[in-house]
């Protein structure tokens, strides 16, 4: 076979990679026994079209200098021993094996009492470690860079171990692939740098989709969608509720294909029976428990006062529940409302064309959807764009809020509930300043439980620890 091959690349030239990928890439993804592990490791599609794995896991060794700290980790992404990849990362096996994003590099997190405790990794909890657009900065700057070649990038391929013959006759041609095809990606996306930079914990969700998918020229959209990143745990409770942070749809099934697109996935490529599993799982995944100390003697009137302040939108079942709140009445930050317009219900409801899963309920709203609080202690930082780090915060009127912080934690803070956000650095991970002053940004609005008392704050925090 191996003769086969070296004979037809000989015979196609540059073109011999692109003749022989059928052959080459076609293979069926890893699966998992534990639904836990393919959450964390399985394919939802997007590694179909993917980058080469060897390729990837050396580019922070030959380009470090692209990174804050070491490895991949330093973007945070999360490492389990004895793994080949980070969570949220799939191979797909083959001659060239690939890699591709799935839904738990954005939604699994992290969690550390200090910098002396291991982490607690919990599924469907956001990701609010991981600085997504830094991890796509870093690929575009390699495939930039003069040091990317088949030279350089084989070179150190070969320190981690040997490659077959085939290998080393067919890698050059794919390092070049993949520099065009990066190339090409951060053309597209070239216009996100008049953007302020998202940080941890956040993306803008639905602007690339009218690069990617609609071929929209963004010269004269400014738009900013940038939000933080959601739990995505107990999803029964949450059926034909309105998803995403305007409610623009309440089709558990669209939101998890569309977020399938955005980790990379073609329309052709979506996965939906591994999708459907993964579903499945969320539908009966509880949301995460408190792990810390609670105060169980002040619970009881913590309880008392959500329901008297905050259970009228957040409760399931109230008359709010579920419900858009105008932004003119939350007063919170505009910017990703106005940037998902009419025209973009209109793209949205037209991908799928020509397959089973065709979208439909996209629609347009003008606010944020009112939802449940299921695990609220680990969704920090709050508000819809992250831009308040703590619960405690968010009860606080906004001049008391702070107007920069930090983030990208894993350090929990149980006094203010969210993560230790007051020093650039912390247990050696560089954090990320993050700038309310910065379009996008604001942390206005949301002022409900804003006039409590400083002991009913105390009691209302302590409740929110036990949702």
């Amino acid at each position: 076979m191996v003769v086969i091959v070296l004979l037809v690349l000989a015979v196609a030239g540059a073109g011999g990679f692109y003749a022989l990928k059928s052959y080459l890439l076609a293979t069926t993804p890893t699966d998992y026994t534990d639904i836990t592990e393919q959450w964390k490791y399985g394919s939802i599609g997007s590694d179909v079209e993917g980058l080469p794995l060897k390729i990837w896991r050396i580019l922070p060794d030959v380009f470090p200098d692209k990174l804050p700290g070491k490895g991949y980790e330093s973007i945070g992404l999360i490492f389990e021993p004895g793994r080949e990849t980070p969570i949220g990362v799939s191979v797909r096996r083959g001659a060239i094996p690939l890699v591709g994003l799935n839904c738990a590099v954005c939604h699994t997190g992290t969690v550390r009492e200090s910098g002396e405790k291991a982490p607690l990794i919990i599924p469907a909890m956001p990701s609010h470690q991981l600085n997504l657009g830094e991890y796509f900065n870093f690929l575009f700057a390699c495939a930039g860079d003069e040091r990317f070649t088949a030279e350089n990038l084989v070179k150190a391929m070969e320190k981690k171990e040997t490659l077959s013959l085939l290998e080393k006759f067919v890698y050059p041609n794919v390092v070049k692939q993949m520099k065009e095809g990066v190339l090409k990606r951060s053309k597209a996306l070239e216009y996100l740098k008049s953007r302020p930079p998202m940080g941890p914990g956040r993306v803008d969700t639905f602007n690339p989709y009218k690069v990617l998918f609609f071929g929209k020229d963004m010269t004269n959209d400014q738009s900013i969608g940038t939000v933080d990143f959601p739990a995505v745990w107990a999803q029964e409770a949450k059926k034909d509720l309105f998803m995403h942070w305007d409610g623009n749809n309440n089709s558990i099934d669209e939101r998890n294909i569309s977020a399938s697109l955005g980790a990379g996935a073609a329309p052709k490529t979506v996965d939906l029976p591994r999708l459907g599993r993964i579903k499945e799982w969320l539908l009966v995944l509880p949301s995460a428990k408190y792990p810390f100390q609670i105060d169980q003697g002040k619970v009881a009137s913590g309880k008392a006062i959500y329901a008297q302040h905050c259970a009228n939108c957040h409760q399931p079942g109230s008359s709010l529940f579920g419900q858009v709140t105008p932004v003119a009445e939350l007063g919170t930050d505009p910017h990703r409302v106005d940037a998902f317009t009419d025209e973009m219900v209109a793209n949205m409801n037209s991908l799928g064309t020509g397959y089973p899963w065709r979208f439909t309920h996209f629609r347009k709203t003008n606010g944020y959807v009112n939802r449940p609080l299921d695990g609220i202690w680990a969704r920090a930082p709050y508000l819809h764009n992250g831009s308040v780090p703590t619960l405690q915060e968010l009860l606080e009127p906004v001049e008391n809020r702070r107007k920069e912080f930090f983030s990208g934690s894993e350090i929990y803070d149980q006094t203010r509930l969210g993560f230790v956000s007051d020093a650039p650095e912390q247990a050696g991970r560089t954090l990320f300043k993050y700038d309310t002053g910065q379009p996008g940004n604001a942390n206005s609005g949301h002022l409900y439980g804003t006039q409590l008392s400083p002991d009913e704050k105390l009691a209302m925090l302590e409740y929110l620890k036990t949702l």
